[in-house]
């Protein structure tokens, strides 16, 4: 690429070659491009356009290791300087905010306001919301506010040939037309880069508890009969989320099973079902509690869990699946990403959510078994009707392994879309499912 012209194009001082020759995790670029506002995003895109440059988006590079099997693009588009509260109006309780703005920062900002957004995605601390909205990321408390696609009201994009679009609007009651934002929440940067996103927001909860019920027996028909009850009453818990004995260890320094229940409401509410958990206590489980800060502590832990693009300088070769099934299913694929990593003498820390039947599983060891592994998670999941896609890898292991697993069954009109949107492949190419 001509690094001359991208200069011309967004000015001197934000454009430079890349601080390495290559990455570990692959997606990376030839050159890095740090544009500050919606005005170069949108230059940058239509040079890249016309010249048939390749563009990755990133963030905070948390999501790096997260498909794609290309070891780098001409540019690597950089957009943690296009960051910052564009619009904010607490009484309608939505936010507009810049792609590079990390999920720390947003919520600080409103939490002076009694609000929040209601997102927990993992590493909070570099996790931008762009990078969130592409992947549509969620944590454990999507069972009681859901995930990105459910929080996104209005988005501006800029399509890869440059030309910028707005979808949806800056109010919660928008309902003219289609909800063109679905289309580019989890597109994974492919469609369009986002240069503005409103959210709706929450009312930040006064009051939090986590309750750990600890199992010294596996008995999973005594644990499901436990979630089916705490389900079917009248309680709202933010979370459920089954930990296996290895994240259990780590978390909490326990043994065997785990499930980490958390309440937010006012505190008389909060107190209430914990009283009804408390009641309803299987015989074998033995219950831990944190409130306020001590809770929040918890979960900031746990959010660093996971590797991701940050931190995979400072651990060992890690392979990350995201594993989607019915609810209760959960309990059962945590068990065997357990006994699975044993058999193949790896070491797998796995956990789900009970109440929204997503499971993750962080597996170290042996690399060269990672594909076995992924194998027999990916056809147990299946054979429930679910899923399971790598959310994390080297780039050399996501060269071997299936990525993605099966195409969807709308996956010619996802391709279509593609072609019609991005027909030079500008960004992104190879990085979601199907090499689009």
């Amino acid at each position: 690429m001509d690094a001359a012209l991208i200069t011309q194009v967004i000015g001197t001082g934000r454009i430079r070659p890349a601080a390495e020759s290559s990455h570990v995790l692959g997606n990376h670029g030839s050159h890095e491009v740090f544009p500050e506002s919606e005005e170069e995003i949108a230059a940058v895109l239509r040079a890249a356009h016309e010249q048939g440059w390749t563009v990755i988006p990133t963030g905070g590079g948390t999501k790096r290791g997260f498909g794609g099997t290309e070891e780098k693009a001409d540019i690597l588009l950089g957009l943690s300087d296009c960051r910052g509260i564009a619009e904010y109006a607490p009484g309608d309780m939505t936010v507009t905010v810049k792609p590079g703005t990390t999920i720390q920062e947003i919520n600080a900002h409103l939490a002076a306001h009694g609000q929040m957004l209601p997102l927990d995605p993992y590493w909070p601390r570099h996790a931008t919301i762009g990078g969130v909205v592409a992947a549509n990321d969620s944590g454990p408390k999507r069972l009681r506010y859901g995930s990105a696609r459910d929080h996104v009201i209005g988005m501006r994009v800029v399509y890869p040939d440059g030309r910028l679009i707005r979808t949806g609007g800056k109010v919660v009651k928008n309902v003219a037309g289609y909800d063109m934002n679905k289309l580019f929440i989890g597109s994974m940067g492919t469609l369009g880069v986002m240069s503005e996103i409103t959210m709706k927001l929450r009312p930040l909860p006064p009051f939090q508890t986590l309750l750990l019920l600890a199992f010294s027996r596996s008995d999973f028909t005594l644990i499901r009969s436990f979630a089916v009850s705490l389900l079917d009453s009248l309680l709202e818990p933010v979370s459920m989320e089954f930990l296996s004995p290895a994240v259990h260890r780590n978390m909490n320094g326990g043994h065997g099973y785990a499930l980490a229940i958390a309440f937010e409401d006012e505190e008389k509410a909060v107190r209430y079902q914990e009283e009804w958990v408390k009641a309803r206590l299987p015989a074998d489980a033995e219950i831990q509690s944190w409130e306020q800060e001590e809770a929040a502590e918890w979960w900031m832990r746990f959010a660093r869990l996971p590797p991701s693009g940050v931190s995979s300088g400072d651990r060992e070769e890690t392979l990350a699946v995201k594993i989607g099934s019915k609810n209760l299913d959960v309990l059962e694929i945590v068990r065997a990403c357990h006994d699975v990593g044993e058999r193949y003498g790896l070491a797998a820390q796995a956990h789900g959510g009970v109440g929204h039947g997503i499971t993750r599983v962080y597996v170290t060891g042996n690399p060269t078994l990672f594909a076995s592994y992924l194998t027999e998670i990916r056809s147990l999941a299946e054979s429930r009707g679910g899923y399971a896609v790598v959310q994390h890898a080297s780039l050399e292991r996501r060269r071997e392994l299936d990525v993605w697993g099966r195409k969807p069954a709308a996956f010619s009109l996802m391709e279509g879309i593609k072609r019609s949107i991005d027909p030079r492949r500008v960004l992104n190419p190879n990085r979601f499912i199907g090499g689009i």
